[in-house]
């Protein structure tokens, strides 16, 4: 069978540029360097305010942005993008969330994003997404995340953003105090 390529490589553009803007500081410092390692020339911001200022000094030609920020939402961000003076650049933004649902995918893709991702994305569904051909769909990832996995993720995400507090995280989660601390002493699933 003849496999058909959808995406470019970043080899292909001649601007690498590339702005994340999460306050999941973990998450983003990861995603920097793996993006870092494909190529692409990373600036990273925590907020919608440091991620604004970013776009002013440079606009990027791609961008991945969180909806949910401390200090807003990440739509401000893609609204200054493709308001910026600098029109010659058409960047290529992708919004990702924890919090994914109909109306923000919607007003994503009004606001200028050509694609919508759930959290926890990793870098090859990131790449893929930034490089697809606007004009065919993606192919769906060769090893996508279990459920077991993506759960697990989730549930380390909120212990984090808890400061390891197993009580406090056990009742955002609405589960039990005791199960909670059997899931976090187990290993992460493949």
């Amino acid at each position: 069978m003849v496999e058909i390529n959808l995406t470019k490589k970043i080899a292909d553009y001649a601007d690498k540029s590339l702005l994340i803007v999460d306050d999941d500081n973990p998450f983003r410092e990861r995603l920097a360097r793996a993006m870092e390692k494909k190529g692409f020339l990373v600036t990273q911001a925590e907020s919608v305010k440091s991620g604004i200022n970013s776009v002013k000094i440079k606009k990027p030609a791609f961008a991945v942005i969180d909806l949910r920020l401390g200090d807003g939402n990440g739509l401000e961000v893609v609204k200054e993008i493709n308001n910026s003076k600098d029109n010659k650049i058409n960047s290529r933004i992708i919004m990702l969330t924890g919090y994914g649902n109909i109306p923000t995918a919607v007003a994503a893709i009004k606001e200028g994003a050509i694609d919508y991702l759930a959290k926890p994305a990793d870098a090859e569904d990131v790449e893929n997404a930034l490089l697809a051909d606007p004009a065919k769909k993606a192919p769906p990832p060769e090893d996508p995340m279990t459920a077991d996995r993506v759960k697990w993720e989730h549930i380390h995400r909120v212990f984090e953003l808890c400061n390891r507090n197993v009580s406090e995280t056990a009742r955002r989660l609405k589960m039990h105090r005791r199960t909670l601390q059997r899931i976090l002493s187990k290993r992460s699933p493949k």
